[in-house]
């Protein structure tokens, strides 16, 4: 079937979460995290959907059970689903839209539809703008304000994509071009060669004996929409997923000044020149140029741009203009955590809460990765929509994992962990009796988002405090995108954190990314410690450590400031002290 291939993992999964949020609106339960979780193991499947579909191994994907393997065969034969097609005319018009925005639920979006005839997000904000929700009963002008601020996170969103799941994609037509014998050298440029958290397009740097190949093969590719410009040296296209991927070739002289260029950022790029030109040089796409002889003096590697210029290479993932020219200039670069550097995993899910592997599968996945401990951290009992554990069902998954690690060979370890939550007045949702039994205490802040800054930070700073709390998970609560950070001391919370031994999470899902790594560059300055984490609700989220090493080394993070990356022996030593 050959339609199958053009349909993507991410067009499929954005499909399923559709009705996820549908059924939500309309009061259905159970339903909708059936068809999130389907969605999440959809977008992390390593293979093709559509060949999954063809060999008829839809439902062995975790997650996915027979009735939506059955939908989601129908997406990818037909491109649409009838389903959902129904779902939307059920709704009153315009409530989707609604509930997309933070702060927003059905009740309201439903309210806002009937009583003042609202349908899109513009109306919305019309409405807002002119003082015509606050009257609304339970509305109120605090929550009209915060409506306002939802439409501006939201409008921010519609221009960016996450780099978790963008960065996949990038690689796959990166691979694609360098199988062409044509293609002599390819690399990712722009802000996702930077790592940056979310992403506005995708820039790709070729050099090839045949442009007019490369191009051809490029805007023919799968999942390519439509072709916005088309030409020797440059073309656009724009992915069903609505992404912009920019495709240049240049010469194999011009290669390394090229993608110098291309990555940036403007900031970083700017400082360069002024350095380029102090010489009375000119430092531009095509190469660093002496302009008394017009001789080139830098181009065909990277390297060699920098070293002219008497800097050390700078790291992609360092190239905001923030310190790094004159780290360069003076030897005082970091030694970057590397992405290879990660021995374990300390925060992730299991079937036992909201996840959609067991222990042991969690446990093999881990390994195949090379790592050598993962945390089982499922929710505690008070995130009732996660099906968290109480005290007595996290003791009798103690036991599961002690009975795991006895029937081990011995080169892999699980760790018996939680992720509680944190009370409004700072209490973990687990009694002491109970977390000091576990390896890893993760706390995290799952509800009451609009304290006072000064309330929140003294909620979180008293969770510190538990003599068993290890790592603040997610500290900042924010979702990139969608929801903003909940206001925070955060210098307050560092100093706390460094004082008591507390670790601050990186967590690495794709949507949160949290820290940021302006706020880990700050942590490390206040001399605090962290732990990096998937946050893996399934095998394939492990993988997603990558981004938070990526995050890691954009706030400028070596090995030594990360206890995951220590062996267990030390890193059970680190947690103990």
């Amino acid at each position: 079937m050959e339609s199958l291939s053009r349909v993507t993992n991410m067009e499929v999964a954005a499909i399923l979460y559709e009705v996820a949020d549908l059924l939500e609106i309309k009061g259905v339960r159970f339903k909708p995290q059936a068809y999130r979780r389907a969605a999440q193991a959809v977008e992390t499947l390593q293979e093709d959907i559509a060949d999954v579909a063809r060999e008829g191994n839809l439902d062995e994907i975790p997650g996915v059970g027979r009735g939506i393997a059955g939908k989601i065969r129908e997406i990818v034969e037909t491109g649409s689903l009838a389903y959902l097609a129904s779902l939307r005319e059920e709704l009153p018009e315009g409530v989707q839209h609604l509930t997309r925005l933070e702060g927003i639920g059905p009740k309201k979006a439903i309210a806002l539809s009937r009583e003042l005839g609202i349908r899109t997000v513009d109306d919305l904000e019309a409405k807002a703008l002119a003082g015509r929700i606050r009257d609304l009963p339970g509305f109120g002008e605090k929550t009209e304000q915060n409506i306002l601020a939802s439409i501006r996170v939201s409008r921010t969103a519609k221009e960016r994509r996450l780099l978790g799941y963008i960065l996949p994609v990038a690689r796959d037509i990166e691979r694609r071009l360098s199988s062409l014998a044509s293609v002599r050298q390819v690399s990712l440029a722009g802000s996702i060669r930077r790592r940056k958290e979310t992403i506005g397009d995708v820039d790709i740097l070729a050099t090839s004996t045949h442009p007019e190949e490369v191009m051809e093969v490029f805007s023919t590719l799968p999942g390519v929409e439509r072709v916005l410009v088309r030409g020797t040296t440059k073309t656009s296209v724009v992915l069903a997923t609505g992404i912009q991927v920019d495709l240049r070739v240049v010469e194999d002289e011009h290669f390394g000044a090229a993608l110098q260029y291309f990555t940036g950022s403007k900031e970083h790029n700017i400082a360069l020149r002024k350095l380029a030109i102090a010489r009375n040089w000119r430092l531009n796409e095509y190469g660093l140029v002496d302009l008394a002889s017009g001789r080139a003096v830098a181009g065909k590697d990277e390297a060699g741009v920098y070293r002219a210029l008497g800097l050390a290479w700078i790291e992609p993932e360092l190239r905001e203009d923030r310190g790094e020219i004159e780290a360069a200039r003076t030897g005082n670069l970091p030694d970057l955590v590397g992405y290879g550097s990660i021995r374990g995993d300390l925060h992730v899910h299991t079937r036992w809460s909201e996840g959609a592997h067991s222990i042991e599968e969690m446990g093999q996945a881990a390994q195949a990765l090379g790592y050598e401990y993962i945390a089982i951290c499922d929710h505690a009992e008070t995130l009732h929509i996660a099906r968290g554990l109480t005290p007595e069902r996290l003791a009798e998954q103690v036991r599961e994992i002690e009975r795991i690690n006895r029937a081990a060979d011995g080169g892999f370890t699980l760790l018996s962990g939680t992720e509680c939550n944190i009370g409004m007045d700072g209490r973990p949702d687990l009694p002491d009796s109970t977390l000091k039994d576990l390896d890893v205490v993760v706390a995290s802040v799952h509800s009451g988002f609009k304290l006072s800054e000064g309330e929140m930070t003294e909620r979180v700073i008293t969770a510190m405090h538990n003599e068993h709390v290890d790592i603040i998970g997610h500290p900042t609560g924010r979702i990139l995108l969608s929801r903003e950070p909940y206001r925070i001391d955060l210098a307050a919370v560092f100093d706390a954190a460094a004082a008591l031994g507390v670790l601050m999470e990186i967590n690495a899902f794709p949507g949160r990314l949290d820290l940021s790594d302006v706020n880990a560059r700050s942590a490390r300055e206040h001399n605090v410690r962290f732990s990096l984490a998937s946050d893996a609700h399934n095998r394939e989220n492990l993988r997603y450590m990558e981004f938070g090493v990526a995050t890691a080394r954009r706030g400028w993070l070596s090995a030594d400031a990360i206890v995951n990356t220590r062996p267990l022996s030390e890193l059970k030593r680190l947690l103990r002290s």
